[in-house]
C-alpha cells in the first residue's frame, strides 16, 4: 500500500493528539441490504468488519443514488468515515440521507482492509527538514499507543514537549517495524508548528 500523506499542524504549549489508521490491500467489498433514509444514513450490510473510524467508500445502490460515489473506483476524496454500531450495521457521520431518496437495492460497500499490526511496533519523528534535526520522536513506548482490536495509531505530543518548539515548519512520517525488522512508512506530511500566545 502507498505511504498516506497528511499534514499536521502543531500549538506550541498544547497537546497535540491524532489517530492513524494502516490501510493495505486487498480491497474488501460487502453487498450493502439497507441505508436509511435519516441523518446521519445508517447503511447495512452483514459482517461488515469495518472497524470504528474506518474510511468507507459505497457504490452501485439502487434508488438512494445520492449516496454513491461518483466512481466505480472511489478517489480518495470519495470515501468518508464509519461509525461502528453493530457487526451489521454503520452509520456515516458526515453524511445526511434525510433528503435523499428512498433506498431501494443492491449497492456495494468497499474499503481498504485494516492491517494486523499484533507484531509490529511503531516510531515517528518530526525534523526541522528531511535528512535535518529531529525535533520530536515517539514510539509505542512514549507517544504512540497501538490498539489492534480497533486498528488505531493513536499519536500524542505532551504539552511540555510541544511549547519547547520553534514556530516553523518541519516534516514528519510514522513508521511501523515488524519483528523480523521489516520497516513500513505508512503516513508522512509537512508539519506546522504555530506560535503560542499564552504562556
Amino acid at each position: 500500500m502507498t505511504c498516506a500523506t497528511s499534514d499536521i499542524t502543531i500549538q506550541k504549549g498544547s497537546t497535540f493528539t491524532a489517530t492513524a489508521r494502516w490501510e493495505t490491500t486487498p480491497i474488501v467489498y460487502k453487498v450493502i441490504t439497507g441505508i436509511t433514509k435519516a441523518a446521519p444514513a445508517v447503511v447495512t450490510a452483514v459482517g461488515h468488519g469495518v472497524p470504528d473510524g474506518w474510511r468507507v467508500a459505497v457504490t452501485n445502490v439502487v434508488g438512494m443514488r445520492q449516496i454513491n460515489a461518483k466512481h466505480t473506483q472511489p478517489s480518495i476524496s470519495e470515501y468518508t468515515p464509519a461509525t461502528y454500531i453493530s457487526a451489521d450495521t454503520f452509520s456515516l457521520n458526515a453524511v445526511n440521507a434525510a433528503g435523499f431518496t428512498a433506498y431501494a437495492s443492491g449497492g456495494v460497500l468497499q474499503y481498504n482492509t485494516p492491517q494486523d499490526f499484533a507484531s509490529y511496533t511503531a516510531r515517528m519523528t518530526i525534523k526541522n527538514a528531511i535528512g535535518g534535526t529531529a525535533l520530536v520522536t515517539l514510539t509505542d513506548a512514549s507517544g504512540l499507543t497501538l490498539d489492534n482490536t480497533n486498528k488505531t495509531i493513536a499519536i500524542q505530543i505532551t504539552a511540555v514537549l510541544t511549547a519547547a518548539l520553534s514556530a516553523g515548519t518541519g516534516v514528519y512520517d510514522l513508521e511501523m517495524v515488524s519483528t523480523l525488522g521489516v520497516v513500513t512508512k505508512i503516513l508522512t506530511g509537512d508539519v506546522l508548528i504555530l506560535g503560542e500566545v499564552t504562556t
